[in-house]
Formats: structure tokens, sequence, C-alpha cells
């Protein structure tokens, strides 16, 4: 399969940003072991904090990828944009969080793109990319 992994604002900062939550890890390296778990998929890497690139990569995404899995970070909340192009797509989309964002603010317990995704996996750290990637292949 090829399979497209977008992370949204701040994700940029994984290992380095609040690492009591996120871990002390940067996904460049965590990638790195995501591509020798799945040694025959095609995986690709985007980060952008910018909504309007992953609003671009998400529709970019429709006729080269199998499935994506989707990590808007803070996004997620407020991006009935980023939540419109998932509802454009005809490939699954799984969105990811690596904090349970249910224990967190208020605000972080809705997400505009949940409807919209063949499923949500949340709160089990980087590990919840892993299972996203097995849930796109099932």
């Amino acid at each position: 399969m090829k399979i497209l992994i977008i992370n949204g604002p701040n994700l940029n900062l994984l290992g380095k940003r609040e690492p009591e939550i996120y871990g002390n890890i940067s996904f460049e390296t965590y990638f790195e072991t995501l591509k020798q778990t799945f040694p025959t998929d095609s995986l690709s890497y985007f980060q952008s904090n910018q909504e309007g690139d992953i609003i671009e990569a998400l529709q970019s995404a429709e006729n080269s990828f199998d499935g994506i899995v989707l990590n808007g970070a803070g996004f997620t909340h407020t991006s009935v944009a980023i939540a419109d192009a998932i509802g454009f797509l005809s490939i699954p989309v799984v969105e990811v969080h690596i904090s349970n964002i249910h224990a967190r603010e208020a605000f972080r317990h809705h997400s505009y793109f949940s409807a919209k995704c063949k499923g949500v996996i949340v709160g089990l750290g980087l590990k919840g990319y892993e299972l996203a990637i097995r849930a796109l292949q099932s």
C-alpha cells in the first residue's frame, strides 16, 4: 500500500515539546521505525504548520495514495476546511492523536475530523501511527 502520514502544527517539535505528553522521540526518527515495520508498504510523510498546506496535501493524495494517517494536532479542533477536504476523499483516513485528547482541556474533546474518518486512535503515543497503518491495511 501507499500510505501518506500527515502531521499538523507543532508536531515538527516532537521530541522537544512537552515530552511528558508527547515523548522524547522526533517524528523523523519514529518514521524510520515505521518504514522498517512496514517494509513492503510505501510510506510518505508530510508535516506543516499551515492549514492550507494540509488541505493541499489531502487533495493531492486522492490519486496518489491508498490511505492517509492524519494527526491534525490543533487543527483537529478548529478546522472545518480540513474536515471538508477529508470528506472529499474517496480513500480512507485514520485520525491519530498521540495524547488522550479526552483527558486534556475541554476544547480538545471535539474533533471536526472524526465523523469523516475510517477510525480514530487516541492516547496510545506514537504507537497510534502503527495501529492506524494496520487499520488501513485491513
